[in-house]
């Protein structure tokens, strides 16, 4: 059976699509089962780990005002993150995760809570996902990086039978 990754891989390179990706909460997860696949070099650009709000700032161009406001895990950072990443990369895709992965809340905000970003040719999709199970700050991320690859694929089959 075809994992998520390898299906959003066959999609990138039977349409020549270029994808990026900035990561929060999944530390460079989402990157490692991107580049698991044979043959992403031809479609991954550049993955960035902006764990730091300075390199969400620095790297993305999220604005402080944002973080001040909504925080570094909200749906207002997601958006700019995978807007600034599409601009950075020139890339066709760009994935962008934020959130809590645990152990211990931030910010006020719960344990699996996750914003996923995703820019397409230009449209940006924000998603707020929020896990309840109790589990591992690994399966968590997993979790997270799982949501994203699905999210992303998601978003490029519904543009491709338009």
């Amino acid at each position: 059976m075809q994992t998520i990754e390898e299906a959003l891989g066959k999609l990138l390179i039977e349409h020549k699509l270029t994808a990026a990706t900035a990561e929060s909460c999944t530390g460079g997860l989402l990157s490692s089962k991107l580049t698991d696949v044979t043959g992403s070099s031809a479609y991954i650009k550049l993955n960035y780990v902006t764990y730091a709000n300075e390199a969400k700032q620095s790297v993305l161009g999220v604005k402080e005002e944002t973080l001040k406001a909504y925080g570094a895990v909200s749906g207002e950072c997601a958006y700019e993150m995978a807007k600034g990443l599409a601009q950075v990369t020139d890339c066709d895709l760009a994935i962008c995760t934020t959130g809590i992965a645990g152990p211990l809340q931030d910010e006020g905000k719960p344990v699996g809570l996750i914003y996923i970003g995703v820019s397409f040719k230009g449209c940006i999709t924000v998603e707020r996902f929020l896990i309840q199970e109790k589990l591992t700050k690994a399966q968590m991320k997993d979790r997270f990086a799982n949501l994203a690859l699905k999210m992303a694929y998601d978003i490029i089959s519904e543009e491709i039978q338009q």
